[in-house]
């Protein structure tokens, strides 16, 4: 995860992730990483327009968005 975090920040790559919360809430955020450590991923969530900070160990799936296309 180090490696895709760390290519993410660097290449404002955006990321999707399935975050779960502390109540046990899931939730997909498309967010974009401004910093991170060990514990927790800094990141603007483009869907709720705000910066949030997400605790990895909360993070169950990390990944590029994939961009459809569309036509033949």
């Amino acid at each position: 995860m180090k490696g895709l975090l760390l290519n993410a920040k660097e290449n404002r790559t955006p990321l999707l992730i399935v975050y779960m919360n502390d109540q046990g809430v899931i939730t997909e955020r498309f967010i974009t990483v401004k910093d991170f450590n060990d514990d927790y991923i800094k990141a603007y969530c483009h869907w709720k327009k705000q910066y949030r900070t997400f605790k990895r160990s909360n993070i169950l799936s990390i990944g590029p968005v994939r961009r459809h296309r569309v036509g033949a």
